[in-house]
């Protein structure tokens, strides 16, 4: 078909064709399950939830669904300041540890709920909150579906934050090993399809620093590991030494590498009111 105006463009169909040509590989349930821990440690003190927290419109009295929470990455910080907090995600490992925090730290405004995507919302007796959010969780196949269901189940706001290419990967990684990259789909798609659905959404750029403190350096090479499939023995090696050529600062085990990229995620939101 020729394309001869926007109205012809199925960006459905071209972030799926992004999607195939991508480097990383989308995690199943059972991955993230095995990567609970490692992926909670790395993300309870990221600069990147106090950079969101601060654009949220947060208060006593509203309900907030988050989409993909993983171990309670916003949700136990949210819990704090409104009513009540839904958690879904599609992980049990992840909502275990979600679980035993909300345990430690007396949380009891926080629901988890195992359901993905894909499944029936209704079914698991989700129902409309006040705000729906989405924070780094819409690497999905239907896109438009997700979309369309977190604009349901929202009654006020939805928040989004997706990721503007290369974040979170490193492309100077994947060529230190011999490999080449493709990004595949990131916000613009979002943006596209969220406009195409009738949504003109509002977009703000939430940038982070360049340099990344880890414990050791076997925490800094985990963080690297997530992002390349099925790794040999050499290539994990020229991947070691392509961390240790970003090291800025080392203090006794901790060391600090400074990322040839700052993360930048789009944070991409919409009034439910100002819907026609």
């Amino acid at each position: 078909m020729t394309i001869t105006h926007y109205s012809d463009i199925d960006w459905q169909q071209l972030w799926e064709n992004a999607r195939k040509q991508k480097s990383w590989t989308s995690k199943k349930a059972t991955d993230w399950d095995k990567k609970a821990p490692s992926f909670a440690r790395r993300n309870r003190s990221s600069a990147y939830i106090d950079l969101l927290m601060a654009k949220l419109p947060l208060s006593p009295e509203l309900t907030v669904l988050d989409a993909g929470s993983g171990p309670g990455t916003l949700s136990i910080p949210m819990a704090g300041h409104v009513k009540k907090v839904t958690a879904l995600d599609y992980s049990t490992g992840m909502l275990t540890l979600l679980n035993q925090e909300c345990h430690a730290q007396n949380i009891t405004n926080i629901r988890p709920v195992h359901a993905s995507w894909e499944d029936d919302w209704q079914a698991h007796n989700i129902g409309v909150h006040d705000l729906a959010i989405a924070s780094r969780s819409l690497a999905v196949d239907d896109l438009k579906t997700a979309l369309h269901k977190l604009n349901e189940h929202a009654s006020q706001a939805v928040y989004i934050t997706d990721r503007i290419a290369p974040t979170p990967f490193d492309p100077a990684a994947f060529a230190a090993i011999g490999r080449t990259f493709e990004s595949g789909p990131d916000y613009i798609y979002t943006l596209n399809t969220l406009y195409s659905m009738g949504i003109h959404a509002n977009v703000e750029i939430l940038a982070l620093q360049r340099d990344m403190t880890f414990p050791d350096f076997e925490h800094a090479l985990d963080s690297y590991r997530w992002m390349i499939k099925d790794l040999n023995t050499i290539e994990e090696q020229k991947l070691a030494t392509y961390i240790r050529s970003l090291i800025i600062k080392q203090d006794n085990e901790q060391i600090t590498i400074q990322r040839k990229h700052a993360p930048c995620w789009a944070l991409i939101w919409w009034n439910k009111s100002r819907l026609s």
